[in-house]
């Protein structure tokens, strides 16, 4: 206990866990992905969603953030279900928090070798170069590295997350300011910026997408895992979320805005999401006369970003379970720790199931139809997930006799109803309907097969969550017969 007084805390600021949770929120590849499914009206959708979604999503983060600051919990979402709605409730939230990461993780994996492919050919012929197998297994063995390192990760998490969260939000605003500069110079734009362009089309298809848009933005509660490492968490934690908000916002528009300079909008690559921020640096860098240098340097960015967001991801994820998920749901064998005092058994269930995915996968075409599919996929678990905060703040309003908050977000009970009640259901929605495949046209044995695939996807990830208390059960049965039998 004295030693422990001893040592002086380690706290990290304000700006610092914006950046952490920024690297995970969003990339610049990320605005690639709505871009590609609904064009320029994307820029008009984007402050739209800034608006009515972004900002009060991440305000509303920030509410039960400061709200729930104790450092002996593992904080954020699992455990502002538990708190306010039960241990049930907070486990729940836990499995899906825990299982919505493994589609991200074997695409962040996915997207390591794809940045690594760029720096090494330089080109997009890494779909002739490497078969779906090979593909896989290099997917894999990266997440079994980040699983196996995730201590020593950990330890230098601040510096990662600092380094690839500030490379990244630098080179999206080099790209948007050389892009801006280019076209004060007279550089030509490859779509053209009227009205028609920019005009959402309110259809299925647009919800169907606006998943991808949710999953591109969602996150901000991640950063309440690190609350308690904020020196004065009830006005730092507020301000963080501000700051993440507006870089958020800054990304989406105005580098949307810039990509339609370099693509047009109505013609756009098939493997778009998957090389098109690597072909959008090498035209930026070829109009400046620069070559390749700027592609080079965004491969560079690109891979200590993914890097920084597979050690956030492992290290927050399993925070999350460890910390907020009670004994009796869990089977003892799962959380059973080595003489390290690692959950041994916790990382071969995590490797196994994102091993299914690649697996599940593996019966796609080509590298790019994967690359799209794990994105799709991300879009649906990815929304379910998020829209849990929603529920989370509902439940915090409704008993705001039993709790105090740090900082509030709309202080008239029925305005918080009001948004949180729209944040919910919208989130939803596009969630359930991103189920619809978006790359394969519809009818067709390709679109099937990839509807088929995203139910069984959501079934075995969140469906392993109605397992896990049967077995805890179990368990218990046990251990109560055989304490009998010995008597």
């Amino acid at each position: 206990m004295q030693e422990e007084e001893l040592t002086p805390r380690r706290y990290i600021s304000w700006p610092v866990l914006s950046l952490l949770v920024f690297i995970t929120v969003i990339g610049f590849e990320n605005i690639f992905y709505p871009f590609q499914n609904q064009g320029l009206s994307v820029v008009v959708n984007w402050v739209i969603l800034l608006v009515i979604y972004i900002v009060p999503y991440a305000l509303i983060s920030a509410q039960l953030g400061t709200t729930f600051t104790r450092a002996d919990e593992g904080g954020g979402l699992a455990t502002w279900m538990r708190r306010t709605l039960g241990d049930t409730w907070g486990y729940w939230t836990s499995w899906i928090y825990w299982a919505q990461t493994l589609p991200y993780l074997v695409d962040v994996s996915n997207a390591v070798i794809v940045a690594l492919s760029w720096m090494i050919l330089g080109d997009n012929s890494l779909g002739k170069r490497m078969s779906n197998l090979t593909f896989g297994l290099l997917t894999f063995a990266i997440i079994l590295l980040f699983i196996v390192l995730e201590n020593l990760f950990s330890r230098s998490l601040e510096v990662m997350s600092l380094i690839g969260g500030a490379a990244m939000f630098l080179m999206a605003v080099l790209f948007v300011v050389l892009t801006a500069a280019g076209l004060a110079k007279g550089m030509h734009s490859a779509t053209n910026f009227s009205w028609a362009a920019f005009k959402p089309h309110f259809s299925l298809h647009y919800f169907a997408t606006t998943g991808l848009l949710i999953f591109a933005t969602s996150g901000a509660e991640l950063g309440a895992t690190y609350v308690a490492q904020l020196r004065n968490p009830k006005k730092e934690f507020p301000k963080a979320m501000w700051a993440l908000a507006l870089m958020t916002g800054f990304l989406v528009i105005f580098g949307s805005l810039a990509l339609g300079v370099w693509f047009n909008a109505n013609h756009l690559p098939d493997d778009l999401k998957m090389n098109g921020a690597y072909y959008a640096f090498s035209m930026l860098g070829q109009a400046w006369g620069w070559g390749k240098v700027l592609m080079y340097l965004f491969a560079v960015t690109q891979l200590l970003f993914m890097l920084a967001q597979l050690a956030v991801l492992i290290d927050a994820s399993s925070r999350v379970l460890s910390a907020d998920t009670a004994m009796r749901f869990m089977p003892k064998w799962l959380l059973q720790k080595n003489k390290q005092g690692r959950p041994i058994h916790s990382y071969i269930f995590t490797a196994s199931l994102c091993l299914f995915l690649l697996l599940l996968s593996g019966t796609l075409p080509n590298i790019n139809a994967i690359f799209n599919w794990l994105l799709n996929l991300n879009g649906i678990v990815s929304p379910y997930k998020t829209a849990l905060v929603f529920v989370a703040f509902l439940a915090l309003r409704a008993q705001a006799d039993k709790f105090t908050s740090g900082y509030t977000f709309i202080k008239s009970k029925a305005g918080a109803y009001l948004v949180g009640g729209w944040c919910f259901v919208f989130t939803f929605i596009c969630a359930t309907l991103g189920f619809l495949p978006q790359e394969v046209v519809f009818g067709t044995n390709g679109w099937t097969h990839q509807l088929v695939m995203n139910i069984i996807s959501v079934m075995v990830l969140f469906g392993f969550g109605f397992i896990m208390p049967l077995l805890a059960r179990r368990d218990v049965k046990k251990r109560t017969a055989h304490v009998s039998q010995s008597k």
